[in-house]
């Protein structure tokens, strides 16, 4: 292992090897940027102890990985299978549990382009920036006690969701459109429009 990887955060357990292979496996892979990881199908190693919480920190076997050029390493080999989050390489692959969702966006800004109106563009815990439209689309879920919960496509099948903040900063944008002859409320970017709900129903979590 590298001098760099010698942390708190992934010494001292049974499994360290299997975490050191992991990584030197996703650097050289991710050399030149995003690794191809939807091209590679290697075996299943099964699980080491790694898990996302809803708050978005990364935690291996109960402890937290403090390291953002870790977390950032780690997010780059990040696959969902199914209902499965699961880090990948050329060689192995191994599960990790996550509470909510892979990613938090965390900063949000709002671009102009003319006639071509407004892009919403957002940046994760993991520095991605991700703007909204049809090939990074947004939904609306509903929170236990938070009201929605607004989740944006980041990659694949790997959604991040907004924080409160972000999400406030949401609804400042919000217009009404009709929708299948239904007006909502929602927010539009790069010509795309996303309903959170009905129109009618904006005091009820706002």
């Amino acid at each position: 292992m590298a001098e760099a990887d010698k942390s708190p955060e992934i010494s001292g357990t049974d499994r360290q090897g299997e975490l050191a292979s992991l990584l030197a496996a996703a650097r050289a892979s991710g050399a030149r940027g995003l690794p191809p990881v939807h091209l590679w199908n290697p075996p299943h190693c099964g699980d080491i102890g790694l898990k996302i919480s809803r708050d978005g920190l990364w935690h291996y076997q109960g402890s937290p990985i403090g390291r953002m050029p870790l977390v950032k390493l780690f997010a780059s080999i990040l696959r969902r299978d199914g209902d499965e989050h699961v880090l990948v390489t050329p060689a192995e692959k191994v599960s990790v549990a996550v509470e909510d969702a892979p990613f938090l966006a965390v900063e949000m800004a709002v671009e102009w382009a003319g006639e071509a109106g407004q892009t919403i563009a957002f940046r994760t815990n993991v520095d991605d920036i991700v703007r909204l439209g049809a090939q990074n689309p947004m939904r609306f879920a509903p929170g236990a006690s938070d009201g929605l919960k607004p989740y944006i496509l980041v990659r694949g099948d790997l959604w991040a969701l907004a924080s409160r903040p972000v999400f406030y900063e949401l609804v400042e944008l919000g217009e009404t459109a009709m929708v299948e002859g239904v007006e909502m409320f929602g927010v539009r970017s790069q010509g795309s429009f996303f309903a959170m709900c009905r129109a009618s129903s904006i005091g009820e979590w706002a």
